[in-house]
């Protein structure tokens, strides 16, 4: 065999090297880009009283859960902004939102809400998650309920007049 008979050879196991690493390489971009995206759209819950905890920064986006705060509800007539207060008995935060509020929300029921702190301390919520039957509460709310000790099972919660 003669040198000339081995370039031909060298000479394609580098062009499939090249086309390896540049195929590795755009598939490592797309990965990143594709990481990059999901972490903007990852929204955290939170608990009213975590919000202090966390140092939540307003404009950031996040969901709140806890129970609609009895007495809280308030909307004004020709009005489309809602305004109600979210709490996990330990903590409060109040909420508005403008739009409709799903069938079964209720003061004194579980809620999660999605949106931002503004910088007086409201959530600005852009949509609201209310329970799906009359058992049903959010895992979080939940899980953030028996974290501060109060939470009660349905059974022993209070009844609604009008459920």
């Amino acid at each position: 065999m003669s040198k000339g008979s081995l370039n031909p050879m060298r000479r394609r196991k580098r062009q499939r090297i090249i086309v390896v690493l540049t195929a590795m390489g755009l598939l490592g971009i797309a990965v990143g880009l594709i990481l990059v995206a999901l972490q903007e759209n990852i929204v955290f819950f939170i608990a009213p009283s975590e919000i202090a905890e966390r140092q939540i920064e307003s404009g950031q986006r996040f969901r709140l859960g806890g129970l609609v705060e009895a007495g809280s509800l308030e909307q004004q007539p020709n009005d489309p902004t809602i305004h109600f207060r979210i709490t996990d008995l330990e903590a409060s935060v109040p909420v508005q939102y403008r739009g409709l509020l799903p069938d079964l929300f209720r003061e004194g029921e579980g809620v999660v809400a999605e949106g931002r702190l503004t910088a007086e301390g409201i959530f600005e919520a852009d949509s609201i998650l209310a329970k799906h039957d009359e058992n049903y509460m959010p895992k979080e709310v939940i899980e953030s309920l028996k974290k501060s000790g109060r939470w009660q099972p349905q059974e022993e919660r209070p009844k609604d007049e009008d459920s």
